[in-house]
């Protein structure tokens, strides 16, 4: 868990902090998304899943089993042959071309996440997440695997025809 976000925490900046202003903008076509829609959507999504995490972790634990298989979740941040459109409560709205500062924003949050897991004594599996196949452990996955799903996608839209050489 924790490997994984760090890889995810440290992967962002790599893919993008270098990058050019005609890059950051770049739309593979008129609806796709350019790499600063991804990185504002992570920003708003991922406060979301932290607090649906938090909620969960508060409520008393189960003696359940999560239905689903931890390589579910890190299997989603791998796999982008299946496409689903995000709900409006994360849906970039192009509100910030200061990378930068998403940036900062994406990592504090992560410090925070990773400051949990690495001194958390909870027992994430026995926590369900209500209307999702998982428990606390594998929807801490999802958040780190996600990241890395829109980390992927940043790399197409680099590798997209017509990306700006700078």
């Amino acid at each position: 868990m924790i490997a994984h976000f760090e890889m995810t925490d440290s992967w962002l900046p790599d893919e993008v902090s270098h990058l050019s202003g005609a890059q950051l903008h770049y739309r593979p076509s008129p609806q796709a998304w350019n790499i600063l829609d991804c990185v504002e959507h992570l920003n708003l999504s991922e406060p979301q899943y932290w607090d649906m995490f938090k909620k969960v972790m508060a409520g008393r634990a189960t003696k359940e089993e999560s239905p689903s298989e931890d390589v579910d979740r890190l299997w989603y941040g791998i796999d982008r042959t299946e496409r689903t459109k995000t709900v409006s409560s994360e849906t970039p709205r192009g509100t910030s071309d200061d990378l930068a500062k998403s940036l900062a924003t994406f990592q504090a949050l992560r410090a925070t996440m990773l400051s949990y897991i690495r001194t958390s004594q909870e027992d994430w599996r026995h926590h369900e997440v209500p209307g999702w196949d998982r428990d606390g452990y594998q929807w801490l996955l999802m958040i780190s695997a996600h990241s890395q799903r829109h980390i992927l996608q940043i790399r197409e839209i680099k590798h997209s025809p017509g990306f700006p050489a700078n």
